[in-house]
């Protein structure tokens, strides 16, 4: 039997933390082996647009995605397609990383998985999603030329979506639970300067419509007032936060209650060898440039774990 090759860090996941991660991982003639089951660049790949990575005035998610995946090839880190389910810690301080149908062995591992969509778990989400209900605007959002559409939430990504699908639409309604946004100033101030766009304010999703077999609408109740109301649309949009991806590590204790993963500043773990970076650490800033300075130092931290 062929014997397993051994890399000195596993990082799962392949955006902005992972490949900066592996690319700095890399540089410092570690063997790498970056571990994705999806599209490299992870939530930056739904972003229509990114303003505020430094460097780029703008540039599309996609590009910056491919842009960071083709430097982690050139720096020399090998990619590995898999889904990572478990992280298990061997007798001897080394990892297996369990994809299912094959095995990666290392002698340390980051946990760069990021985070995924937040669902709203009311009626008619399960039925309509990828019928009518989306969590990518840009990825979606054609299939709504000139018809009208409902985004849901408030924040920086349901804001940027809505100003995207303005661009396609005949209307946007964006629903929030609230009667001011969270979203960063500039966004705000070219949402309500689009004509496209209009605001169901203090409005929470209490089920979404079917008709026809299709995407007819959604339900939503004032929470002031508690009256409730129907916002008719041909497409449904939401945007009201994610959730770290840490099942794979959940046996190692190393997530806190609402499942990030918690770190010290050198993005170490309780459990030596284990390391995280980006979305899925305890943090407060999730940004794209939050995320690359976490790998690098979590790279830096892994190359200095492997010298002792």
């Amino acid at each position: 039997m062929e014997e397993m090759k051994m890399y000195d860090v596993g990082i799962i996941g392949a955006g902005p933390a992972g490949m900066t991660a592996a690319v700095y991982g890399a540089r410092a003639g570690l063997k790498v082996a970056m571990i994705e089951v999806g599209a490299p660049g992870g939530q930056m790949v739904n972003t229509m647009e990114i303003e505020n990575y430094t460097g780029f005035e703008k540039i599309t998610g996609p590009d910056l995605s491919m842009k960071m995946f083709e430097h982690t090839k050139r720096a020399g880190a090998e990619y590995v397609y898999g889904d990572v389910q478990e992280v298990k810690k061997q007798a001897d301080g080394t990892f297996v990383l369990d994809c299912g149908m094959k095995e990666i062995l290392t002698k340390s591992v980051i946990v760069a998985t990021g985070t995924k969509h937040r669902k709203l778990e009311i009626p008619g989400e399960a039925e309509l999603a990828g019928r009518g209900i989306s969590w990518c605007a840009v990825c979606d959002g054609a299939f709504y030329k000139d018809e009208e559409v409902v985004v849901i939430g408030g924040g920086n990504s349901a804001i940027e979506e809505a100003i995207y699908l303005s661009g396609l639409a005949k209307k946007v309604y964006v629903i929030h639970r609230r009667d001011s946004l969270r979203a960063d100033r500039v966004l705000q101030e070219r949402a309500f300067a689009n004509d496209k766009i209009e605001f169901v304010w203090d409005s929470v999703p209490t089920s979404f419509n079917l008709a026809d077999d299709k995407f007819a609408g959604v339900n939503v109740r004032n929470v002031k007032s508690d009256q409730e109301s129907e916002v008719k649309a041909s497409g449904g949009f939401i945007y009201i936060g994610n959730d770290p991806v840490t099942q794979m590590v959940a046996n190692l204790g190393v997530t806190n209650e609402a499942g990030h993963v918690v770190v010290d500043t050198e993005m170490k773990t309780a459990v030596p060898g284990v390391f995280a970076a980006g979305d899925v650490v305890t943090k407060e800033l999730r940004q794209v440039v939050t995320a690359t300075s976490d790998g690098a130092i979590a790279a830096q931290s892994v190359f200095k774990y492997l010298e002792t």
